[in-house]
C-alpha cells in the first residue's frame, strides 16, 4: 500500500487544453468547462487552459472582455475545478481592477477555492519589422508579484506567455522549490516557430524542471493568429507531449522520481557558485 501511495504522489497526469477561442465569451466558457471535465475523466490532476481563453487576443479586445475577479469567467473556473476535483490553471483573462487592465491567470484548487492570481509581469511589447508589432502596454498594466501554488504532488510556478522569455523568473521559481512551471501563452506565427519550443526546453534544462505551455488553437481568421503546439517538456529537455495547431488536449505523466534522479546525476543545484553570482527576487508580492 505504501509503495502505491508513494507512486501516486511522485507521478501525476497533467493536461493542457488547446482551446479554440471565438468572439463569443459564453461559448468559450462552456467549451472550456466541457474539455476540463473530459481531461479529468482521462485522469488529469492538473489542467491548464491557454492565455486569453475567454476572449480573442488583441489590444482592441481587452477592455471589452475585461472582468473583475471574482467574476463570470472565474466563477466557471471555480465550479469546474470543484466538480472535477482538479487543480485548474485558468489560462488568462483580461482583468479590470481599479481602472486598470491586467492579463491575469487564476488558479483554483479541487475545492473550487482561488489559490493564487498571477498578473502577467512582462508585457508583450515587440516590433519585428515586416512581421509583427504588438504593444500590450497600450492597454494593459503589468503585475508585480511572483506566483506559486502547492499541490500534493509538487510546487508549481506560474508565468504567462512573454514571462517565459525571462530566465530569471524560472530560476527563482526553481530556487523556491517548484518542480513544474506552467505558462499559458499565445505565441504567434513569427515567434512561435522560432522560439516557442526552444524557450520551453531552455527553461526546463536550465532549472531541471518540467515546463508546460498551453496555447489557444490556431485560427487563421483571427486578427492575432496563435501558433498552437501546446507542449510539455521534461527536465532533460525532451518534448514529451505536443499538440498540432488545432483544438486538442495534450496529456503528460509528470514523473517527479525521474526529476529527482536527473538532479542527482547532473547536480547543478549543488554546484552553483553562489559565491560568484546569484539571482534573487526583490519583491515577493
Amino acid at each position: 500500500m505504501d509503495s502505491i501511495l508513494r507512486s501516486s504522489m511522485v507521478e501525476f497526469r497533467l493536461a493542457l487544453v488547446q482551446l479554440h477561442v471565438s468572439k463569443i465569451k459564453a461559448d468559450n466558457l462552456g467549451r472550456a468547462q466541457k474539455i476540463v471535465k473530459e481531461a479529468a475523466g482521462q485522469g488529469a490532476k492538473v489542467v491548464v487552459l491557454p492565455e486569453c481563453f475567454n476572449s480573442p487576443y488583441g489590444t482592441g479586445f481587452f477592455a471589452e472582455y475585461a472582468e473583475k475577479i471574482p467574476g463570470e469567467s472565474t466563477q466557471v473556473l471555480s465550479e469546474a475545478a470543484k466538480e472535477c476535483g482538479v487543480y485548474l490553471v485558468g489560462g488568462s483573462i483580461p482583468e479590470e481592477d481599479g481602472g486598470k487592465l491586467y492579463n491575469t491567470c487564476s488558479i483554483f484548487g479541487p475545492d473550487g477555492k482561488l489559490l493564487v492570481k498571477h498578473r502577467k509581469i512582462h508585457l508583450f511589447d515587440v516590433d519585428v519589422p515586416g512581421k509583427i508589432r504588438f504593444q500590450e502596454s497600450e492597454t494593459l498594466s503589468p503585475g508585480n508579484s511572483l506566483s506559486m501554488f502547492e499541490t500534493p504532488f509538487c510546487k508549481v510556478g506560474v508565468g504567462i506567455c512573454y514571462d517565459i522569455r525571462f530566465a530569471e523568473l524560472a530560476q527563482i521559481y526553481a530556487k523556491k522549490g517548484c518542480q513544474l512551471l506552467v505558462y499559458p501563452g499565445a505565441f504567434n506565427m513569427t515567434t512561435g516557430p522560432a522560439h516557442w519550443e526552444l524557450l520551453q526546453r531552455g527553461r526546463a534544462v536550465d532549472n531541471q524542471v518540467y515546463v508546460a505551455a498551453a496555447s489557444p488553437a490556431r485560427d487563421e481568421s483571427a486578427s492575432y493568429v496563435a501558433w498552437g503546439h501546446s507542449s510539455v517538456v521534461s527536465p532533460w529537455g525532451e518534448v514529451i507531449a505536443k499538440a498540432g495547431p488545432e483544438e486538442s488536449v495534450v496529456y503528460a505523466d509528470i514523473d517527479l522520481q525521474y526529476l529527482a534522479d536527473m538532479r542527482q546525476q547532473i547536480p547543478i543545484t549543488t554546484q552553483r557558485r553562489n559565491d560568484l553570482y546569484s539571482v534573487n527576487s526583490v519583491q515577493e508580492g
